[in-house]
């Protein structure tokens, strides 16, 4: 005769009920999957580029000068001069990569390697470290800058708070950092660029982060610029409207990001 502790549970006879448990276990077990299906969808599905962020990622004619590479990552390098100073740009928060092309490929345009990182679901904080990896594939650049927008902006803080030796310099755009990532005391050149209409990173929000930065860190209000203008993509929820066209805006973000980028070189 089998043990008492082999024997099997006795199945269910016709018309008793199913335990609450064994009718809803499937259920708990899929809810974990379904959340992340819907966060992904939710992540993924931010503005689409402008067409003028296509037209920026083309490769350009051979007189044109800049090289792009849309491979692992969108580089923008100068062919006709050698490159010391890099800049690594992090997107803002669910914005396609694509949407920042034509700074990019501007301030490439002025002698220096851009590169444009794309992130896990368009979040940067998914990836923070990934400008680790921009710096090993060229170790011909001997000056680095990173930066972003946004979301993008904040992560590239925490990856200079993180590695201080590897970053010579620290660009936002609409951005700052968490109060985790104090920087006040690094020896970082630091530009922040923000718009005076901006709804999501507002000036209070610019502000406040003061304490956070260097003392020298050099201050750029964009009047009446907004959020969605640090880009080339559609508007945003919570945004407010600009009072400049976005042409007006991008060139004074390109402006203060060439400042950053020759103090590095000086």
């Amino acid at each position: 005769m089998r043990p008492l502790s082999a024997r099997r549970p006795p199945r269910r006879r016709e018309g008793e009920p199913v335990s609450t448990w064994k009718r809803w276990w499937w259920v708990i077990l899929l809810l974990p999957l379904a959340a992340g299906g819907v966060f992904a969808v939710w992540a993924e599905s931010g503005p689409s580029p402008m067409p003028e962020a296509q037209v920026a990622l083309e490769t350009p004619a051979a007189d044109d000068g800049i090289l792009v590479d849309r491979g692992r990552w969108f580089t923008f390098r100068p062919t006709q001069e050698e490159v010391s100073t890099g800049l690594v740009i992090y997107p803002g928060g669910r914005v396609d990569p694509a949407a920042y092309a034509p700074a990019a490929r501007a301030i490439a345009d002025e002698g220096y390697l851009v590169v444009i990182v794309p992130m896990p679901l368009d979040l940067a904080f998914l990836a923070p470290q990934r400008a680790d990896g921009i710096q090993q594939a060229y170790p011909m650049i001997e000056h680095w800058a990173v930066g972003g927008h946004s979301l993008g902006g904040a992560m590239a803080a925490r990856f200079a708070h993180r590695h201080p030796a590897a970053v010579d310099g620290l660009l936002l755009w609409a951005a700052y950092p968490a109060q985790s990532d104090d920087l006040s005391q690094y020896e970082v050149e630091v530009v922040s660029i923000y718009g005076t209409r901006d709804g999501l990173a507002t000036i209070d929000d610019i502000e406040a982060s003061r304490p956070l930065l260097p003392t020298d860190t050099i201050w750029v209000s964009i009047v009446g610029g907004n959020h969605a203008q640090f880009g080339w993509y559609g508007p945003q929820q919570g945004d407010l409207p600009a009072t400049i066209s976005r042409e007006a805006q991008q060139q004074q973000v390109i402006d203060g990001s060439l400042r950053l980028l020759a103090a590095l070189e000086s």
